[in-house]
């Protein structure tokens, strides 16, 4: 099979793999620092924005902190730990920052084409969660970050906030809420697509229907990277190209393509795959009685990510509201994968921290069964717990994106861990780097990239600072600075 030439000097500065958020955010970033430099991006799929980054496969919550518990955890002196909650609202600042930037300059759509004022709540019942969620509002609000948050026990106002959570709710339990007015719903699908638009306009080349296949880093530090045109008509089948640098920037599908890099951070790393479902409305009589994001608390002994939620979703100008998510067990990587996905990743150097995991995690083993083989009528007596006046008929499920959460060896151990955030991995010489895991993801995707951009071109960061915080005014200050992501880290 013929090949492109993969010798002298690369054909491109970057290649970015993957169409999602992330992949067009580090190209927006990079464009906007180094407008000359050479730069594609590979995408699988027919377009950009069919994975994870696509509105219905999220819940679309602009994560701030603002009502999510997992962020605030109490500690055993019954203390309530704020600091993951400081550095994800300063994460998603960062966004919004550059996002404004890129509307400022005319290279990105007015915001509210992917992005609309969704209040932020968090609801709680029974005497020990309201008095936690009291004590959470109590510390978050000290902070100047969260000093607009409103906490209330009172039914009356919190029918006021959000109706559906008060109508025909019975009996004597406790209940409280907090209120953000300015929290945020996005459309990332949207987003994405606009990103890429202004990245295709500026002369990046964005080729989907492409595979990047495998990696393979020559003696002098370039990459070759082996793509497969998934087109039906394609001229040829297969190109090799050069890069100085790739990113990959797949989603489920970044640890097998870190893997085949042959990168030692990567080793010991797993990913374990979990599908989802959520409920959603287009009633408007409904969607009219709710203009918020509702996030309420796990069940004792489940995973953050089983988290209840009643949303707000705002999809190219249509509102509908969303519940869940129902969380299930596929070995697929990708909604588009193989169910061979989980099997390929394998390898000698994690399968131990893969069993150290399993052995460790039979909550969350337990959680899926359960979820699993939950009838539809059990999902939807969830909903009800959250929203008593819910009718079956106004509801269906749809199937959410598939997401990998990471398992890596604990430090100084054999054993392993699971991880619920995202992680950056990259290589010592700074060439190639890519992420992985789940939420709160595309949140702080300009932060990740940043960090990304600090670890692999030192020099050049050096160089572009001014211009980082003259598009992120806040990048520069000392809070931030403290709480911004590390490589190899959970953001």
């Amino acid at each position: 099979m013929a090949y492109a030439k993969t010798t002298g000097e690369p054909d491109f500065d970057v290649v970015l793999i993957g169409g999602g958020i992330m992949s067009v955010t580090l190209g927006a970033l990079l464009h906007q620092l180094e407008p000359n430099w050479k730069i594609r991006l590979y995408e699988r799929l027919s377009d950009v924005a069919l994975e994870s980054s696509n509105p219905w496969n999220n819940a679309g919550t602009g994560h701030a902190a603002l009502c999510e518990l997992n962020y605030t955890p109490e500690m055993a002196d019954g203390s309530i730990n704020i600091a993951k909650a400081v550095s994800i609202n300063d994460q998603y600042q960062l966004s919004r920052e550059f996002w404004d930037h890129l509307v400022a300059q005319g290279n990105l759509d007015a915001e509210g084409t992917f992005l609309s004022e969704t209040p932020h709540m968090t609801f709680v019942s029974g005497e020990e969660n309201v008095d936690y969620l009291r004590r959470r509002w109590e510390k978050l609000r000290a902070n100047s970050r969260f000093e607009n948050l409103e906490f209330s026990s009172n039914p009356e106002v919190i029918s006021k906030w959000a109706p559906l959570l008060t109508q025909e709710r019975f009996g004597d339990a406790p209940i409280a809420a907090t209120r953000a007015a300015g929290g945020t719903d996005v459309n990332f699908g949207r987003l994405t697509v606009n990103l890429a638009s202004h990245l295709k306009d500026s002369g990046v080349d964005i080729l989907t229907g492409r595979q990047v296949s495998n990696l393979k880093q020559r003696k002098d530090g370039i990459w070759n990277v082996t793509v497969r045109d998934k087109r039906w008509n394609a001229p040829r089948k297969a190109e090799r190209v050069s890069a100085r640098f790739v990113f990959v920037g797949a989603g489920g599908g970044a640890l097998p393509l870190l893997q085949k890099s042959g990168i030692p951070e990567i080793k010991g790393y797993g990913g374990f795959p979990i599908s989802g479902q959520f409920m959603r409305t287009t009633n408007p009589e409904i969607v009219a009685q709710h203009n918020a994001k509702v996030y309420g608390k796990a069940s004792v002994g489940s995973p953050p990510m089983s988290v209840p939620h009643l949303d707000t979703r705002v999809v190219d100008g249509e509102t509908s509201l969303l519940f869940g998510p129902y969380a299930g067990f596929s070995t697929k990587f990708l909604k588009s994968g193989s169910l061979l996905d989980l099997f390929g990743t394998i390898k000698p150097n994690n399968i131990l921290t893969m069993l150290s995991v399993a052995k460790d995690n039979w909550d969350l083993t337990r959680y899926l069964i359960t979820e699993v083989t939950k009838s539809d009528l059990r999902k939807f007596r969830s909903l009800k717990e959250f929203m008593p006046t819910a009718d079956p008929k106004d509801w269906e499920f749809i199937t959410a994106g598939q997401r990998v959460q990471v398992m890596k060896t604990k430090p100084g151990s054999r054993g392993g861990m699971l991880e619920f955030g995202t992680e950056l991995v990259s290589s010592a010489d700074g060439t190639i780097a890519g992420l992985l895991g789940a939420s709160p993801g595309a949140s702080t995707a300009v932060a990740a990239m940043v960090s990304l951009l600090e670890k692999c071109f030192p020099d050049e960061f050096l160089l572009w600072e001014n211009d980082l915080n003259r598009m992120m005014p806040s990048l520069g200050t000392p809070d931030l600075v403290a709480s911004a992501p590390k490589t190899r880290e959970e953001f």
